[in-house]
């Protein structure tokens, strides 16, 4: 588990045309190459690894920008934001979702009283933020590189929809637990979808919002390729969702990452709050999750998730957002895992489209000497 923590340690360094350095929300290494999305584009970035410039641990840079509707069937214009806030490397896949939430305007700073109240009480619905998908990803002569089809049949697909709701939020809408929350903006505690783990052919999606009454929420969903596109599969006989409510001592859920067979979950505030960001533990969840009865739509996990680390935050700064594992081949030794922040404070951005991000280790293992034998 990770112990402790190398801040400002990793340099990204990006070209001006998306600006996804300042709103980072997902990352996945594929071989040595970091992809990374933010929550305000249509589209994906990839990094390669350079030479350290200044002392740091790694420097990525080189970023190409792969936007969406090159590659999936949006369901709204191209230009539209996909507030993106998960994405995982599995199966030759970049799997990705959005927030799938409402969202409201905020009061802006030299508008009249009676322009922030209008804003505030504005509340919209993009459809591209209802976007569950996966992106074939090939080699390309820079790097790994997306692909809509692949020689070896391989295929881009989004979850079927339309630019209102998709498959998920339809049928999550008579929910007892969260059907209310759809109408509800993400940040108002709203239904608000944040991390998304991929392990064998089940998805596990984080919930920020909502949080009930300090259970944090997390769902299971199975796609399955059908006329061109996914739809979601049976888990069991009968039901196309599954819930876990867990105990993260309030918080929502920012991020997840699957480490062989045990989960860790990045978890944050809720809503627009500045506060604690934790790292929880879930040792051995996939034997748990696959003990749940095919029958059973929801569960309670009174026992589960541990906390094993904090993060800095700032005051409306320094928001972790997102968590990846390195891969073993890149830095060689102790396990490391790479933190990605939102909203970047001053003290991460030393030039221009350039932006620190932290490393999580754990702690090498030592070896005790042999005792010798004692002599009677």
């Amino acid at each position: 588990m990770p112990s402790q923590m190398q801040a400002y340690s990793v340099r990204l360094e990006f070209s001006g045309e998306a600006l996804v350095h300042a709103n980072l929300s997902g990352a996945a290494f594929v071989n040595h190459d970091l992809w990374v999305a933010g929550d305000e584009a249509a589209g994906l970035m990839r990094l390669s690894r350079l030479d350290p410039l200044a002392g740091e641990t790694l420097r990525y840079g080189n970023s190409r920008y792969f936007a969406l509707a090159d590659y999936l069937a949006l369901p709204d214009a191209a230009d539209i934001e996909a507030d993106l806030e998960g994405m995982a490397f599995h199966g030759g896949y970049l799997w990705l979702v959005g927030s799938h939430g409402l969202k409201r305007k905020a009061p802006k700073a030299g508008r009249t009283i009676a322009e922030n109240l209008k804003r505030l009480a504005s509340v919209s619905h993009d459809g591209n933020r209802c976007l569950l998908a996966r992106i074939p990803v090939v080699d390309g002569p820079h790097g790994s590189e997306l692909a809509r089809r692949t020689a070896d049949g391989r295929t881009a697909a989004i979850l079927s929809g339309n630019d209102r709701e998709n498959e998920l939020t339809a049928r999550l809408a008579d929910d007892v637990h969260l059907g209310a929350y759809l109408a509800i903006p993400g940040k108002d505690n709203g239904f608000d979808i944040e991390g998304l783990a991929v392990h064998d052919d089940h998805l596990l999606l984080g919930l920020r919002g909502p949080v009930l009454r300090g259970w944090s929420g997390l769902l299971e969903v199975r796609p399955r390729d059908k006329d061109g596109g996914l739809r979601l599969g049976k888990l069991g006989d009968r039901h196309r969702y599954r819930k876990h409510f867990l105990k993260l001592s309030g918080l929502g859920v920012r991020d997840l990452l699957w480490d062989g067979d045990d989960l860790f979950i990045l978890a944050g505030p809720t809503m627009v709050l500045d506060g604690e960001i934790r790292v929880f533990r879930w040792d051995n969840a996939a034997a748990a999750l696959a003990s749940v009865p095919d029958d059973c739509p929801e569960m309670l996990w009174e026992d589960g998730p541990r906390e094993v680390l904090s993060l800095p935050h700032g005051i409306g700064t320094d928001r972790a957002e997102a968590i990846a594992r390195l891969p073993q081949t890149l830095l060689p030794g102790a396990a490391k895992w790479l933190v990605l922040y939102d909203a970047p404070a001053p003290a991460r951005c030393p030039a221009e489209h350039v932006v620190l991000a932290d490393l999580l280790q754990r702690d090498p293992v030592v070896k005790k000497p042999a005792r010798k034998p004692v002599s009677a």
